[in-house]
């Protein structure tokens, strides 16, 4: 039967190869080894050889053309073979595949649809005592929660104010409660899953009562984390791209005509290619040459050639140092996979750009001192920084803005978001108000965020409806950054160290204490000038901080 011929994945990131020539036409006779074509990749222009004996019956692929991976390019057989079958035999396989997807997506409503025919609807289960849990929507942001353990297990008693379980989401890991008692029946994703919103992770009800008509009713099979089986396909892929990846060649075997695969055959085994004697056309070196490859028998006898060419200097003798690839992975957290998408789609639909000013911080330095000296909370210079910004924002409501589209929102109150890093990501804790409210409240409340998020006790109430962010790594003694813009907010500052530098006063070059700010804007709602006159203030507050107490 003929033998079909398909672009090869010739480097791990290669999606399509471009046919830069063919080496033989329709009618030609082929050799297992010989090449058949070249073809440009988005690495190199490599060849692609023939692994079969016969006759090129077909080519499907003119010069210069592109293809992708594993699309059709050509057909071996014997003279005279009806090619077609096997051409049509492949060709229906990949529409089949293409279809595959299609065909499960429209059966997928099927399964999240509700209960139909005999099966009962939830209400009807409540009113025997049979209550399905779902997985609850627990963030603003939320699309999947992932179990983190399980309190209950099957057969266990369970009380209405008893906690079934605790849930990871983006944002931090929080209690499911049932609601419900009487005893756990079914647990439709175990410790380490993922479940869709509103899919069904647990029922309860009177012991003994059967649930197989239940879930097959309209119960949402819980899905397995995505990032678990990340592992093995990224290493699947590494594998592969390793088998496939074109090898680097020597000076010597650089001149001699041989296919890649008996080029890195013949590396990994030590084999002078210029010793090997070509079987394929032309001479050309293939797998099954390196294969029989004697090397005694090419091997000159001993001390023939030391006694016949002249002295040289020796070459220095580089020592072999053979090193170990490893690697670790881990599933991407529910929180870092929202801050990923988010973040994204922040900076590719908000046009950022950035405004650096710089800040005279001597008089917020000696403020800070007298109010510490009194205040019943330690005041920061990030809690200065926040009521400095709020009472800013109250002048330049354009900075305080965000966008909807087909109208931008001017903001008339002032409610901070405060960036913290925590161990798997960033929280953005709000401050409601900042600008009506003391250094020592606006200190108390960032202090009680900061413990909050640490143990991952955040509510939803308290990350949503900032207008504004600011985000401070002085404390890492960073000098200066920029933000990407925590959406829908129309601006983020940037906050740096705190620097004792040169500074020019009244003429004289003096010791001085500077403070970068990087204000980002989303130039849909806020213009340069706009940004330019917004710092003014800040700086103007921030370097009489007396304004800040009025």
């Amino acid at each position: 039967m003929a033998d079909v011929i398909k672009m090869p994945k010739m480097s791990d990131t290669m999606t399509e190869g471009v046919l830069a020539k063919w080496h033989k036409k329709v009618g030609d006779k082929v050799k297992s080894g010989d090449v058949l074509a070249e073809v440009e990749t988005d690495k190199a222009t490599m060849d692609m050889e023939s692994y079969w004996d016969g006759t090129l019956l077909f080519v499907g692929v003119e010069e210069g053309q592109a293809v992708p991976v594993d699309a059709i390019m050509a057909v071996i057989g014997k003279e005279g073979e009806d090619y077609k079958a096997a051409l049509a035999a492949e060709q229906g396989a990949g529409e089949a595949a293409a279809e595959a997807p299609k065909a499960e997506s429209a059966e997928a409503p099927k399964e999240e649809a509700p209960a139909q025919g005999g099966a009962l609807s939830e209400d009807e289960l409540a009113a025997k005592g049979i209550t399905v849990i779902r997985m609850p929507l627990l963030s603003d942001t939320m699309t999947e929660g992932v179990i983190a353990e399980w309190h209950k297990k099957v057969g266990d008693k369970v009380k209405d104010d008893d906690v079934l379980a605790d849930v990871e989401t983006d944002k931090a890991t929080m209690e499911v409660m049932g609601y419900a008692t009487g005893t756990l029946l079914h647990i439709g994703v175990e410790k380490g899953q993922a479940a869709k919103v509103n899919g069904i992770i647990a029922i309860v009800g009177p012991e003994g009562t059967d649930v197989s008509g239940i879930l097959a009713g309209g119960s949402a099979p819980a899905k397995k984390a995505e990032s678990a089986e990340a592992p093995k396909e990224e290493k699947q892929a590494t594998a592969n791209a390793s088998a496939s990846a074109p090898v680097a060649e020597s000076s010597s075997d650089s001149r001699v005509k041989a296919s890649p695969l008996a080029k890195k055959i013949a590396k990994d085994k030590g084999i002078d290619l210029s010793q090997v004697a070509g079987s394929a056309e032309g001479g050309r070196i293939i797998k099954k040459d390196i294969e029989n490859f004697k090397p005694a028998a090419q091997a000159a006898a001993p001390g023939t050639e030391a006694a016949s060419a002249p002295a040289q200097k020796a070459a220095p003798v580089i020592p072999t140092y053979v090193g170990e690839e490893k690697f670790t992975e881990k599933p991407v957290s529910q929180m870092r996979k929202v801050i990923a998408k988010r973040l994204a789609e922040s900076l590719f639909t908000a046009p950022h750009f950035y405004l650096t000013i710089s800040i005279d911080m001597d008089n917020a330095m000696t403020a800070r001192t007298a109010i510490n000296a009194v205040a019943p909370v330690k005041v920061s210079f990030n809690d200065i920084v926040i009521k400095a910004v709020a009472v800013a924002l109250k002048q330049h409501p354009a900075v305080n803005s965000s966008w909807g589209g087909d109208k931008i929102r001017f903001n008339e109150h002032t409610n901070i978001g405060v960036a913290m890093a925590v161990e798997d990501g960033l929280l953005v804790p709000v401050v409601r108000f900042a600008d009506g409210k003391s250094l020592s409240h606006i200190s108390a409340e960032v202090k009680e965020y900061g413990a909050k998020a640490k143990a991952k006790k955040l509510q939803p109430a308290d990350w949503e409806g900032s207008t504004f962010t600011v985000s401070n790594l002085g404390m890492f003694g960073i000098d200066e950054f920029t933000s990407i813009i925590n959406s829908p907010d129309g601006a983020i500052l940037s906050v740096g160290a705190i620097q004792a530098v040169p500074v020019v006063k009244n003429g004289a070059v003096v010791p001085g204490n500077v403070m970068k700010l990087t204000l980002g804007c989303d130039h849909r709602v806020v213009d340069g000038a706009t940004g330019a006159a917004f710092l003014q203030t800040l700086k103007g507050l921030l370097e009489e901080p007396i304004r800040l107490l009025a």
